[in-house]
C-alpha cells in the first residue's frame, strides 16, 4: 500500500511545471541562507569549494559550484575513458543486441534511450555504465575522452527520481526523463554522453562557450541538483576495468576502462 502511495506521489512531483518550482526557489537569493545546512546534510566539503560559500548568490549557484583547482586531477594515460562526473555506479556492462539488461531490475534499449537516432545502431553491442549522482557530489560534467562534439540532442520528457526507488520502482526512468545528449568522435570510435534530469532539475546546462573539440576532462555541462549520466560506448570500441562493479564509487577523471585501437 505505502509504495503505491509513494510511487502515485513521485507521478504527481514528477511534472515539469512542479519541478521548476522548486528549481525556482533554488535559485532565489533567499535559498543562500540555506548552504551551510545543506552542506552539513549531505556531508558536503565546504573548502573544497572554488570559493568561499558565502559568496554564492543561491543554493543551486553553490550546488553547480567548481572545486578548487587539483582537487579532481584527470588521468592522462593514452587510449582510456575516464569518468565525467563523481558518482556511484548504478549500471554497468556490455549491451547486447540494443538491450542495457538489468539495471536496477529493468531493461532499456538503445534506441529508447536515444530517442530512436539513427546513431543507435552504433551503440548496438557497445558497453555502457549508469553514473548516479547524488546531492553530496560534485556536480559538474567533464568529457570522458578527448575528441570531436559531432551531435547534441535535447529530448523532453518526465523528471522521475534517479535514485533508489526511482530506478526500481517507476517505469524506465532512465528512457523516460528529460536528456540531454552528446556524441563525441575520438580517433577509434564514438562516445554517447547522455544527461538524464531528475526531480528538483529545474535544467541541465552546457558550459559556454562549448568547445567542438573539448580535452579528455574539459567542463561540458553541468545538472542543477542531482542526476544521472549514461556513458554509452561504441561497439567493439571500450575495454573495462576489471575492478568496477555496480555499487563501485568513481571520482570525475578516474580511468574506467580502455579504448581498443584500431588496427
Amino acid at each position: 500500500m505505502m509504495k503505491s502511495f509513494f510511487r502515485l506521489l513521485t507521478e504527481l512531483y514528477s511534472r515539469k511545471a512542479i519541478s521548476r518550482v522548486t528549481g525556482a526557489f533554488a535559485q532565489s537569493k533567499v535559498s543562500r541562507k540555506l548552504i551551510p545546512r545543506f552542506a552539513d546534510i549531505y556531508g558536503i566539503r565546504l573548502e573544497d569549494a572554488e570559493k568561499p560559500w558565502n559568496e554564492y548568490v543561491s543554493l543551486n549557484d553553490f550546488f553547480t559550484r567548481r572545486l578548487k583547482n587539483g582537487l579532481r586531477p584527470i588521468d592522462m594515460s593514452p587510449h582510456i575513458v575516464v569518468s565525467p562526473v563523481d558518482a556511484a555506479i548504478t549500471g554497468m556492462g556490455p549491451i547486447s543486441e540494443g538491450l542495457i539488461l538489468n539495471v536496477k531490475g529493468q531493461d532499456y534499449t538503445i534506441d529508447e534511450m536515444l530517442n530512436f537516432s539513427p546513431r543507435a545502431v552504433s551503440y548496438k553491442n557497445g558497453f555502457y555504465y549508469v553514473l548516479y549522482l547524488s546531492p553530496t557530489d560534485y556536480h559538474r560534467i567533464h568529457t570522458p575522452i578527448e575528441g570531436d562534439i559531432i551531435e547534441k540532442e535535447h529530448i523532453p520528457g518526465k523528471v522521475y527520481p534517479v535514485n533508489e526507488f526511482g530506478l526500481r520502482q517507476m517505469r524506465r526512468v532512465l528512457s523516460r526523463n528529460e536528456r540531454l545528449i552528446t556524441y563525441m568522435q575520438h580517433e577509434d570510435g564514438e562516445i554517447a554522453v547522455v544527461k538524464v534530469g531528475a526531480m528538483n532539475v529545474s535544467s541541465i546546462q552546457y558550459v559556454s562557450p562549448l568547445p567542438q573539440r573539448p580535452g579528455r576532462g574539459d567542463e561540458l555541462a553541468y545538472f542543477q541538483f542531482g542526476s544521472t549520466v549514461v556513458l554509452l560506448m561504441e561497439t567493439d570500441t571500450f575495454e573495462s576495468r576489471t575492478d568496477l562493479q555496480v555499487g563501485s564509487k568513481v571520482k570525475m577523471g578516474q580511468i574506467l576502462g580502455f579504448v581498443k585501437r584500431k588496427s
